[in-house]
């Protein structure tokens, strides 16, 4: 950041000051030493990938987490916050991706929850509606208070939840990826509201994914990146490349020496093994195209958020598309679930490994037969002698360590959980493996030895759509390389004609120069 000139003005006192604040659960050191400080009338937005702390510091300063060092000082004070009530009394409120609100009461009834005008002993309804409609008119919204919250879009239940936390007189209002479910003019309309808030003095910590928007609505951002700070910036002293660099952070040395293999020749003259047309989902994704032929890696680069994760659950039938046509060898298919992508040889491994991928309670032998069994259907069971031959096959091709097919996969350590879920895929036998962050959260052996095995997969013919939030492993592996950004396809690149820095500033400013 420059520095400030005698003339500048002093910055306001901050409302939060947060400093030292560390957190660390069993075996994870979760927040390591970080400072924070948010001022009234600002928008500071909380930058980082996944596993960076934003959740887990915000969490610190709304009481649902105990800081084991650090303080938190709100409005002057220093405070200890055992709950959500804590921080709620000291001013602070938080408004959630999912709004957190009751669909069955009307929207005065969600505005006043626990805070009704009462008469006697009775609830003032007439007041509380009025009072209701007071807060929304505050944000310039003339909203019928009587109506259900049910029967409005989420761009209004999001307003309805913010003039909750007014009622609440809040100093600090937290808003925690608030526009990843509204289109173009919804994020307008609440942007309109933030400004105005901003300009009464409300303190307000922004988290968003989406690059754009940070950009158009913050007036500074702090960056965090496993567990560290890395800095806290002027929005206009870091430019939205340096951003990127500062969350990705680069590639550790002990990988450089896995050799490219992104300038492998792929054929593509012939039919591709799977092409997606105008593929899309309202809300959620808009209308993208992606083709991967055999033996080829296709890689999906773009930070957290982009719609790098939208696009493939859409091409394996995870969620259903409204939009768009899939070819599979050419001949169109529905592909509305899994079961639909698996009989066609797709499979797909989830960046949630915990939740969607490996069942903890499991040996690594049940872990590695379960798409094999999957695809054979309940009736017809393995036998003994061909599920010990596969184990022992994976085990040792993807050098899973313990090599023992009787221990219990939630055991593993995370690298080699991902290589057990990689070999419950390979198993199967398919032709195209869409892999979603399978790298991530794990040492830096298993990483190469992942990366190592998906190198020799694709030279021998299978198909890979290769997602990472780490660009450098991205460009090694694809020939090819899908470029997102806010939910939307930006671009194609080649992986043998671009270097990092450039796959960088491709995913940070392409377009802008024509929307600016």
């Amino acid at each position: 950041m420059s520095p400030m000139s005698a003339d500048t003005p002093a910055p306001p006192t901050p409302v939060v000051t947060m400093t030292g604040i560390t957190i660390r659960f069993p075996g994870v050191l979760a927040l390591d030493g970080v400072d924070f400080t948010l001022r009234p009338g600002e928008v500071h937005s909380l930058m980082g990938e996944n596993g960076a702390g934003k959740s887990t510091l915000i969490k610190a300063l709304t009481g649902v987490y105990q800081v084991d060092d650090g303080t938190v000082v709100v409005a002057g004070e220093q405070r200890v916050f055992t709950s959500t009530a804590d921080a709620q009394a000291s001013g602070i409120s938080t408004v959630y991706q999912e709004v957190n609100l009751c669909a069955n009461l009307s929207v005065g009834e969600n505005i006043m929850l626990g805070h009704e005008p009462r008469r006697g002993t009775s609830i003032d309804w007439k007041a509380a509606h009025r009072e209701a409609a007071e807060h929304l008119t505050s944000l310039g919204q003339d909203i019928d208070t009587r109506s259900m919250l049910a029967h409005h879009s989420i761009a209004i239940q999001q307003l309805v939840a913010i003039s909750r936390a007014m009622v609440l007189d809040a100093k600090v209002l937290i808003l925690d990826e608030p526009t990843s479910s509204l289109d173009r003019d919804e994020v307008e309309q609440l942007f309109a509201v933030i400004r105005d808030l901003r300009d009464k003095g409300v303190a307000i910590l922004f988290v968003s994914h989406f690059l754009d928007q940070v950009y158009e609505i913050s007036d500074r951002i702090t960056v965090l990146r496993n567990g560290t700070l890395i800095g806290e910036y002027a929005v206009g002293d870091l430019p939205r490349g340096e951003l990127v660099t500062k969350m990705i952070g680069r590639e550790l040395d002990e990988l450089s020496a896995l050799s490219s293999v992104a300038t492998r020749s792929i054929d593509r003259s012939g039919t591709p093994v799977l092409q997606a047309q105008e593929v899309g989902r309202r809300g959620a994704l808009e209308p993208a195209d992606l083709s991967v032929y055999p033996g080829e890696v296709v890689g999906i680069a773009g930070l957290l958020g982009s719609g790098r994760t939208e696009l493939v659950r859409l091409l394996y039938g995870a969620d259903r598309a409204d939009s768009g046509q899939i070819d599979v060898h050419g001949t169109p298919v529905k592909v509305t679930s899994p079961r639909h992508a698996i009989d066609r040889r797709i499979a797909f491994s989830s960046e949630d490994r915990r939740a969607e991928g490996i069942i903890g309670d499991l040996t690594v032998a049940e872990n590695i037969v379960l798409g094999i069994q999957a695809q054979r259907g309940a009736l017809r069971k393995i036998g003994r002698a061909e599920q010990d031959a596969v184990v022992a096959e994976y085990i040792a091709a993807l050098g899973v360590r313990p090599a023992d097919p009787n221990m219990i996969a939630g055991n593993l350590s995370g690298g080699n959980q991902q290589k057990v879920l990689l070999g419950r895929w390979l198993a199967t036998a398919p032709e195209l493996i869409i892999l979603d962050e399978p790298t991530r959260g794990i040492d830096v052996g298993a990483k190469a030895d992942i990366q190592k095995k998906v190198a020799e997969l694709s030279a021998k013919g299978l198909s890979v759509i290769f997602i990472s939030s780490e660009l450098e492993e991205v460009l090694r592996l694809a020939q090819r390389v899908v470029v997102m950004r806010d939910r939307r396809r930006i671009g194609e690149v080649s992986s043998s004609e671009i270097d990092l820095d450039g796959l960088i500033d491709y995913i940070a400013n392409k377009g802008e120069e024509t929307a600016a």
